[in-house]
């Protein structure tokens, strides 16, 4: 049975092809959204694998030289990532691993490529200061790159974009909505004006705005001529209209551009027409919350059964951490905090679905070891909880790397 029978839903194809990507008239169901995608970039892999490798200590550049270097067509390859000095084979969970820790890197603030959306809103989008640096563009291609590469390998990154800045990435317009995910003080705003007679009020606005970078305040017009055109009630709809668009762009034009010259090197943003902003955000990122019930309903046992005394004091652990830890925990052993859309039940190891596996191994003494590519930990006998407790911790808090004993 194909892939696409398996999805179990209503798909109209008007026209495939590995250079146009599917036109999708409909579809019902996330889950097979997701399956279908799937679908569509195997047909795009390329065989064989690409080696990628990264000193951990330098990881941006490294990681930035490697893919401007290589071809879009080998980006499409599956990836053989290398630590040097790690005794860890990449069937997959080496890999993970690595698009989680740059995406941290890469989308980092500090770089003043991307600035969070709001004070409250920790949601990443691109920083209008960027240009500072003077490669910005070029880091902007990478980070196109490797955004769709993580797409089109499955895999997840550290941290979110804002919900427009998503629903660019799906070639989708936006608008005022929009506006009150990233900037609900200036939403509000814009609503206050549309809903009420400005004249009555007797606010005296033009079609410019103010905007501040790096300390600096400048004037930019929204249409020609714009700060010497008065907003009226007659024409206030127009200067929603792009005050809103301002808002949401921002002077980013040509990082934008860069950012999805290299995003349609490796993936045409036509595969994913047919996600929602908020389902691209899961696709991209995974899960936040942990359900723990999933957890223990989809996790497996070696030489250990649900009521081992250690299986039991290891739920009790898991139980008691609050959800970073466990977030912690989870990319301890399988090389990411995300989870895919089916939650633990989705799991994947180097040769496909591979649930949480915990297995008896080793002595008292040594410390807990995970193997990534399998989603497996390697749990000692422990003889009391407190000895779980705080091996534990320390292998989630204290170490990093694969190989660790």
């Amino acid at each position: 049975m194909s892939v696409i029978h398996m999805c179990s839903i209503s798909i109209n194809l008007l026209s495939a092809s590995r250079d146009n990507g599917p036109q999708i008239a409909y579809v019902r169901d996330f889950k097979a959204k997701v399956q279908y995608f799937r679908f569509w970039c195997q047909q795009l892999a390329m065989p064989q694998h690409i080696k990628i490798t990264v000193s951990r200590k330098t990881l941006f550049e490294d990681s930035f030289q490697q893919i401007m270097s290589l071809s879009a067509v080998d980006l499409r390859r599956r990836l053989w990532v290398i630590f040097p000095g790690e005794e860890g084979l990449d069937y997959g969970g080496v890999a993970r691993e690595w698009f989680f820790l740059l995406s941290h890197e890469v989308l980092n603030p500090m770089y003043c490529l991307f600035e969070y959306a709001g004070k409250d809103n920790y949601c990443l989008q691109i920083n209008p200061a960027s240009y500072i640096n003077p490669d910005h563009l070029k880091y902007f291609r990478f980070i196109g790159r490797f955004i769709a590469m993580a797409l089109f390998h499955g895999k997840f990154i550290d941290t979110g974009f804002s919900l427009p800045f998503y629903k660019r990435i799906l070639n989708k317009p936006v608008g005022l909505k929009d506006l009150e995910s990233v900037d609900p003080e200036f939403y509000n705003s814009l609503i206050w004006v549309k809903e009420n007679n400005i004249e009555e009020c007797g606010l005296e606005m033009y079609f410019s705005v103010d905007k501040e970078i790096l300390g600096e305040i400048k004037s930019h017009d929204l249409k020609l001529n714009g700060s010497n055109i008065l907003v009226t009630e007659e024409n206030k709809e127009e200067y929603i209209k792009l005050v809103a668009e301002w808002r949401l762009s921002r002077g980013v034009e040509e990082q934008t551009q860069a950012f999805f010259e290299g995003f349609n090197e490796i993936l045409s943003q036509q595969y994913l027409q047919y996600f929602d902003a908020k389902e691209l955000e899961v696709l991209l990122c995974g899960m936040q919350e942990i359900d723990l019930t999933d957890w223990q309903r989809h996790t497996i046992y070696r030489h250990y059964t649900r009521t081992s005394k250690q299986i039991v004091w290891f739920w009790q652990f898991v139980k008691e951490i609050d959800n970073e830890k466990r977030m912690r925990l989870l990319q301890f052993v399988t090389g990411t905090c995300r989870l895919p859309v089916g939650g633990f039940s989705d799991l994947m190891g180097s040769n496909g679905p591979q649930k949480f596996c915990i297995e008896k191994v080793g002595k008292e003494n040594w410390l807990p070891r995970s193997h990534t590519c399998f989603n497996r930990l390697d749990l000692p006998p422990y003889k009391s909880y407190e000895q779980l407790k705080e091996k534990l911790l320390f292998a989630i808090e204290e170490t990093e790397g694969f190989g660790q004993e």
